[in-house]
């Protein structure tokens, strides 16, 4: 896929959606950062549906350090892996407390040595909270980018590496909010809806679905 291709999918992605951004809940960074934490192999309706109650009651570090980790559990157990999610949210808290004022740091070295925090996450935050053009690669952006040819790699860092590379600079701070619906509503896993795509031309992919 030459440059020219790659810029006029963004050219449609922006204009079909001019302002993306998560479908996650939240009203300040470190609620983001909480839910961002709680996604992790759960969809985002089921950790909005949690959060609700979550930070009506606590929707601060101080606050969820009060709660305690039992209490915590009792407000994401419908989510999966909610003991593991849980004890990392109380240590990520408690090190947000003690060292950053109960504030989300903007360094991705501060931001990756909280507890359940890794670079995806990291990006996560560092986009869509602070607005810096990072670009976060989970499922779905790394399969759009090698279906589609946009940024092809056999690892997740490999496709985040090519995409900083290659995405225009006027759409980067964009893209990784428009990959992600892209994959999660048109370019699914199982049966992407290629007839309904406003890509579908521009894409390599050799198995387009037909309409019907």
């Amino acid at each position: 896929m030459n440059a020219q291709k790659r810029a006029e999918i963004f050219r449609r992605l922006r204009e079909a959606n001019p302002n993306p951004t998560t479908e996650l809940e939240y009203a300040t960074p470190f609620q983001l950062l909480i839910a961002v934490m709680l996604s992790a192999q759960a969809t985002d309706v089921g950790v909005n549906k949690a959060t609700r109650r979550l930070f009506h009651v606590a929707g601060t570090a101080h606050a969820i350090l009060a709660l305690g980790e039992e209490k915590l559990k009792t407000h994401i157990a419908t989510i999966g892996l909610f003991n593991t999610k849980a004890k990392n949210v109380i240590a990520t808290c408690a090190i947000l407390a003690d060292q950053h004022g109960g504030e989300v740091p903007r360094s991705r070295e501060a931001l990756e040595a909280l507890p359940g925090v890794g670079r995806k996450t990291a990006n996560v935050i560092l986009n869509t909270a602070f607005g810096e053009p990072t670009i976060a690669v989970d499922t779905h952006i790394f399969r759009v980018a090698n279906r589609t040819g946009l940024a092809p790699g056999k690892t997740v860092r490999a496709v985040e590496d090519k995409l900083n590379r290659m995405v225009p600079g006027e759409f980067k701070r964009d893209a990784h909010h428009w990959l992600i619906l892209h994959g999660r509503y048109v370019c699914k896993a199982r049966k992407p809806d290629c007839p309904n795509c406003i890509i579908r031309d521009l894409c390599g992919y050799r198995h387009k679905t037909p309409a019907g």
